[in-house]
C-alpha cells in the first residue's frame, strides 16, 4: 500500500490513551435488517458513550498529547459532535476548551457542548464560517487549533475502529463509512487496506453535501458554495487536500445518497435495530437502499457513528410519509 499520513503503530498506541469506555464498542449482525436490505448487515455501534459519537476516539488522543506538553487551552470548530468530544476529553485533562459553531447547528449538540463545560461561540453562517473563526481565535490567543481530519490524531483515533473491525470474526465483504471531513473514512480505510485489503471500503455522503465525494472522483479538491442536507455532521464545503490524498489511497469508492434514503435508513435502524441515530449514522443503510443489487448476498458492515439528534426534527423525519429510494 502507498503511504498515507497514518501509521499502524501509532494507531495501536492510540488505544492506550483513549478512555476504555470508547473502545471495543458493540459489533453485531442485525438479522432483522436482512429481509429489507437483501444482504447481511453488521452494525458497529459508536453511540453508547458520554458524547454519543465516535469523535472522542480522536479527541482523547489530541487532549492526551496537549496535556502531556503542558498546553492549557484549545479551540475547534464543530457541527456539534467534535465539540462535545473535545469538551469531554479536555475537561478530564485540565484543558480550557473553546468550541466555535454555527448558530444554526443542532440545538441538542450545542446544549451538549455547554453541559460539558466548554466555552461556546456561535457564528452566523455554516461550518466553514466556524472553521475560519476558530482559526482566528487560535492565532489571537496563541493556542492549539484542532482541525478534524487535518490533525492526524483525529484520524488515528478514529482508525482504532478499524482495528476492532479486523479483529472480530467473521470477515466482511464491504465496510460502509460516512464521509464528511474524512477522519473516520481515512482512519478505518488505512487499517483495512493494511490488515484486510480484501475488504471493499466505500464512503457515503449526502447528495446535498457532495464536496469530498466530488473531490475523490475528480482526484482534486472540489469545493461547493453551499450544502443542503439533514446530515449536518458531514456537511462540509471545503475538503482538505492532505485528507483527500489519504482518501484516494484507501477508499475503493465514494457514493452519494438522497435525503429520502437517509430518512428511510434512520427509520429502518429504529424499526429493526431499535436505534435512534442522527442522519450521518444512517448513510451506510441509505447506500444499500439506493443500490441493493450491488450489495445483494454480501456481508456489509456499517458504522453507526452518532446519535446526537434533535428530538423534534427526528420525529418529523421519522413520521413523514416514506418515499422509498
Amino acid at each position: 500500500m502507498q503511504e498515507t499520513r497514518l501509521d499502524i503503530d501509532r494507531i495501536r498506541a492510540a488505544r492506550r490513551v483513549i478512555d476504555p469506555m470508547y473502545l471495543d464498542t458493540p459489533l453485531y449482525c442485525c438479522e432483522a435488517l436482512e429481509p429489507g436490505l437483501g444482504c447481511t448487515v453488521s452494525i458497529k455501534l459508536e453511540t453508547a458513550n458520554p458524547v454519543r459519537s465516535f469523535k472522542a476516539r480522536g479527541t482523547e488522543v489530541v487532549a492526551s498529547l496537549l496535556a502531556g506538553t503542558g498546553s492549557r487551552a484549545v479551540v475547534c470548530a464543530s457541527a456539534g459532535n467534535l465539540g462535545q468530544a473535545l469538551a469531554w476529553s479536555g475537561r478530564g485533562r485540565g484543558l480550557d476548551v473553546t468550541v466555535v459553531a454555527s448558530r444554526f447547528a443542532t440545538a441538542t449538540k450545542l446544549d451538549g457542548i455547554r453541559a460539558l463545560g466548554a466555552r461556546l461561540e456561535l457564528v452566523d453562517g455554516d461550518h466553514e464560517t466556524a472553521r475560519d473563526r476558530a482559526a482566528a481565535i487560535a492565532r489571537r490567543d496563541g493556542i492549539r487549533l484542532v482541525e478534524d481530519s487535518l490533525d492526524i490524531e483525529t484520524c488515528e483515533g478514529a482508525a482504532t475502529i478499524g482495528l476492532e473491525l479486523v479483529a472480530a470474526p467473521p470477515s466482511f465483504d464491504t465496510v460502509l463509512i460516512a464521509l464528511g471531513g474524512g477522519a473516520m473514512a481515512t482512519g478505518i480505510g488505512h487499517v483495512l487496506k493494511a490488515l484486510a485489503p480484501e475488504v471493499e471500503v466505500i464512503c457515503v455522503q449526502p447528495l446535498g453535501a457532495p464536496a469530498m465525494t466530488y473531490s475523490w472522483h475528480q482526484r482534486r479538491v472540489v469545493t461547493t458554495d453551499a450544502t443542503d442536507t439533514i446530515a449536518d455532521g458531514v456537511a462540509g464545503r471545503r475538503p482538505i487536500a492532505a485528507v483527500l490524498d489519504d482518501l484516494l489511497l484507501v477508499a475503493d469508492d465514494a457514493v452519494l445518497v438522497r435525503e429520502s434514503s437517509i430518512i428511510a435508513g434512520m427509520r429502518m435502524l429504529l424499526d429493526h435495530a431499535g436505534l435512534v441515530v442522527e442522519p450521518s449514522a444512517a448513510l451506510g443503510i441509505a447506500a444499500i437502499l439506493e443500490d441493493p443489487e450491488r450489495f445483494a448476498g454480501r456481508h456489509v458492515a456499517t458504522i453507526v457513528c452518532g446519535s446526537n439528534v434533535d428530538p423534534d426534527a427526528y420525529r418529523r423525519w421519522i413520521d413523514a410519509p416514506l418515499h422509498r429510494p
